[in-house]
């Protein structure tokens, strides 16, 4: 029988996590109930408050004392983002429901960043719209709006306590999926202007027995393929689009962070890695670009994407910035250059057309890159031929094969 850990604050919310205990175990399920909260619970948890402050190095009743909440939240994120984990290494559960407000979301997400990808991970907040990713981060956590107050048992919150029970319950018991073969796994970037070259090489790669898992590189897709990697999850990288770096250094909306192309290098993965996009800077609807990129070559992908393209300049800084992080690899490292243009828009008679770009980004490389350590393959087509996607996973499996 399945276990679902209900974890949430006992002592302001104990009637309403007593509610929603009652229906997951109405459901056939076991329940394992985790209090976060500062005070007294209104019912005996399986694991108190006590034991989630100590988790953090301190006192629950020392805690109270000081009565302050941004204190009492950071101090009791900490000892959950510890000990939950240990207690679903333990086999104490199987998925994990909580409900809170901006406090008690921050409590307990991340707890549920900290558990493998795949555990059901249910956070109902009123704070579920907008801009989660402070909650979410990298991982599975699914956000469910409350609507309405955590507090208080009514006509609305009690449908929404009742969906989130029956949709945990639901992922626990569900038995309609199964395990996949298990093959190697490739991470592997795309971009909508680099979508041919992905499926070309990903044809290419599963013919020859891996399984690949393509990430959109929309900022929050590279932190995730990144965050898996140091996971241990991949047996190789091809890392074509590179494009959330423009974003990182200009100022556009989908930058992956200062740490982008690391994680393989650093735990020794095998890695092919191209200028897929580099070309291109993203930002929301036309009227949302800011007002000193006004003059720059802007083009409307879609209502709600307009992309800019990057300069001489800014693809010299985007060739020493590649360079600076593939030349701290420690794994087989190859970098492969498409000579005719690194996306669908950068050819000729298109938008972002652009050799000097191009040859200055290309050039570089060629200057900064330790051939000691990064193989530099150069080839005389576009990023979305399919001669250099084949190419590109073909050296993929060669340096896997040696690694």
């Amino acid at each position: 029988m399945k276990t679902v850990a209900i974890v949430g604050t006992f002592d302001s919310k104990g009637t309403e996590f007593a509610y929603v205990r009652d229906i997951i175990q109405g459901l056939g399920l076991k329940t394992f109930t985790i209090h976060s909260g500062v005070f007294e619970p209104t019912f005996a948890p399986d694991v108190s408050n006590e034991e989630v402050a100590k988790a953090a190095g301190a006192e629950i009743h020392e805690i109270a004392a000081k009565k302050d909440r941004s204190l009492a939240t950071e101090i009791l994120a900490k000892g959950m983002e510890k000990l939950v984990p240990q207690l679903y290494a333990e086999g104490k559960f199987d998925g994990i429901l909580s409900f809170g407000g901006s406090s008690g979301t921050a409590i307990v997400t991340p707890a549920m960043r900290a558990l493998p990808v795949g555990i059901p991970k249910i956070m109902v907040s009123t704070v579920a719209s907008g801009n989660t990713s402070q909650y979410v981060g990298t991982s599975d956590v699914i956000m469910y709006p409350s609507i309405v107050d955590i507090a208080g048992i009514n006509s609305i919150s009690v449908k929404i306590f009742t969906n989130a029970a029956f949709a945990i319950a639901g992922m626990l018991t569900f038995e309609g999926s199964k395990e996949v073969e298990k093959k190697p796994l490739i991470a592997a970037t795309m971009f909508g202007v680099t979508t041919p070259c992905i499926n070309y090489a990903r044809e290419y790669l599963e013919k020859e027995g891996f399984e690949v898992i393509i990430f959109h590189a929309t900022g929050i897709g590279g932190k995730s393929m990144e965050n898996l990697i140091e996971s241990g999850f991949f047996d190789g990288v091809l890392d074509l689009t590179t494009t959330e770096w423009c974003d990182e250094l200009v100022g556009g909306v989908l930058n992956a962070g200062p740490h982008r192309l690391e994680a393989a290098g650093r735990c020794n993965i095998p890695q092919v890695v191209s200028t897929g996009a580099l070309d291109m800077v993203n930002f929301g609807p036309f009227e949302t670009v800011p007002k000193e990129f006004q003059g720059r070559n802007l083009y409307k992908h879609n209502p709600t994407v307009t992309l800019m393209r990057t300069t001489i300049e800014e693809n010299r800084q985007l060739g020493v910035i590649l360079a600076e992080k593939l030349n701290q690899a420690k794994s087989p490292t190859a970098l492969m250059l498409p000579l005719k243009g690194v996306s669908m828009i950068d050819a000729k008679d298109q938008p972002f057309y652009g050799p000097e770009e191009d040859q200055m980004l290309f050039s570089t490389l060629r200057e900064k890159i330790d051939r000691d350590v990064v193989e530099l393959i150069e080839i005389d087509s576009d990023i979305n031929d399919q001669k250099f996607a084949i190419a590109a996973a073909k050296k993929l499996i060669e340096l896997i094969k040696k690694a």
